[in-house]
């Protein structure tokens, strides 16, 4: 069942950067939609081995990638959840991340089987 000490402890994860801590907390088929990427709802990593490796590749390229001022929403009796956030860190070639986002969990017990990774998309063009 999902709770805020489950919560808590995948946020510490993923701001230690530590791929076989974070990747601990998902089931061996979880699934993982990361917020960019060439499919509608992002990129999508199925299995612990993808979602290992894409984070490495990731914590290259953006090792100072951190995600601040969270905050959950739960939804025990669904095994699920809701965390907001700010990720900030600057990635290799330059870019600063600074955006508001949130991620929604599916839960099988403690194990993720699903996380969707929203977040702003921060424009310097005037449209909406």
């Amino acid at each position: 069942m999902v709770t805020l000490d489950l919560m808590k402890s995948i946020s510490a994860a993923f701001n230690s950067r530590d791929v076989d801590r974070i990747v601990a907390f998902f089931a061996e088929d979880g699934v993982f939609c990361l917020a960019r990427g060439p499919e509608t709802v992002g990129r999508t990593l199925a299995g612990k081995a993808a979602i290992r490796k894409a984070l490495a590749d990731r914590f290259k390229v953006i090792p100072d990638m951190c995600w601040e001022n969270e905050q959950y929403i739960l939804a025990p009796a669904d095994n699920r959840a809701i965390s907001v956030w700010t990720v900030r860190g600057k990635s290799a070639d330059g870019e600063d991340l600074n955006y508001q986002g949130c991620d929604i969990y599916t839960f099988k017990g403690d194990k993720i089987i699903h996380k969707n990774t929203f977040w702003k998309q921060v424009e310097h063009k005037d449209r909406l």
